[in-house]
Parts: structure tokens; C-alpha cells; sequence
């Protein structure tokens, strides 16, 4: 997908969270009372993740599929990035938000939708390809080997950037 994005000349970059700390999200609404575009709790990378997103035209998150969802830490960054972007006017709005999901077998439509979600209640444009945004395989690399997942990753990323250059 992101080999698409590039070939537009649009720079990417990847940033991995899994194996990093980020705790849920404690719904202490601090962020509303000091509307600064960060969580008031910093003892993780959260505002890195804040900032990163901020600066960016694109917001793709991935996630492997544990028992038919997304992994804790996926779900912590959606709930804590997604409560700051409220308290600060929805902050996200308008820029691509896209979702991508690798699964051994069943479950990822969960996945899919739950951080769909989370990209629709901040006002995000979400792209389509031509099937689910799935790359499915057992093991690590496997889903390398799924054909139709990489035609669908390689569509969506053209699809991407034709947006991108459009809102630009």
C-alpha cells in the first residue's frame, strides 16, 4: 500500500506500536478542560502519537486480529488520540483515515469496523479498494503470500493518494 502512496511522491512513514506501553484511556476529560491537543497523562508516547497524526494528511492504522479484535494497544491509542481530537474541535477531521487488518482466518471484519469507527466520529474520509482491507496468514510474513489482500493493499494505496492529490 504504501509502495502506491510513494510512487505519487507522497512521503510516508511507518510508525509501529506494538510491544510499546500506551494505557486506555482514563475518560478524565482533562483534555476538554485544557484543550492543548494532548493527553495530561505522559508517562507513555501517546503525544508522540498525537503529534504524528496531527502533522500528517493520512492516518492508516493496522492491526493483527486477536481473538476477533484489534490488540490492546491499537485500541488504546484510538480511545485516547480519539478523546483528545474531541475535546479539540475533532482535530482529525478531514484528513484520510484508512484501516488495515492482518488475520489468520476470521474476526477481521471486527477489526476493520471498529477502527473504521473511530475514523468516521472524527470526521475522516475514508477510502475504499476493491475488497475488505485484510491480509490474511498464520504466521508472520504469511500475509505476504495472500494475492488478493496485496491487490487490495495496492489499490487502496492508489486510492489514497488519487485523494490526496485531490485535496490538495
Amino acid at each position: 500500500m504504501l509502495d502506491e502512496v510513494k510512487k505519487a511522491g507522497i512521503d510516508t512513514e511507518i510508525i509501529q506500536i506494538g510491544g510499546e506501553y500506551i494505557k486506555g484511556c482514563a475518560g478524565c476529560r482533562q483534555c476538554f478542560v485544557n484543550k492543548d491537543k494532548k493527553c495530561i497523562f505522559n508517562d507513555d508516547k501517546i503525544n508522540f502519537y498525537i503529534e504524528k497524526m496531527l502533522e500528517a494528511d493520512a492516518i492508516i492504522i493496522g492491526s493483527p486480529t486477536y481473538f476477533s479484535d484489534m490488540t490492546m494497544e491499537t485500541k488504546a491509542l484510538i480511545d485516547r488520540c480519539g478523546m483528545v481530537a474531541r475535546a479539540n474541535d475533532n482535530m482529525f477531521k478531514h484528513k484520510i483515515g484508512a484501516a488495515v487488518v492482518a488475520v489468520r482466518r476470521g474476526g477481521a471484519n471486527h477489526v476493520f469496523s471498529s477502527i473504521n469507527y473511530f475514523f468516521l466520529v472524527e470526521e475522516m474520509i475514508v477510502p475504499g479498494s476493491i475488497y475488505w482491507n485484510f491480509g490474511i496468514g498464520k504466521e508472520v510474513g504469511d500475509v505476504e503470500n495472500d494475492d488478493e489482500g496485496i491487490l487490495t493493499m495496492k489499490n487502496l494505496g492508489q486510492n489514497i493518494a488519487w485523494l490526496l492529490n485531490k485535496i490538495k
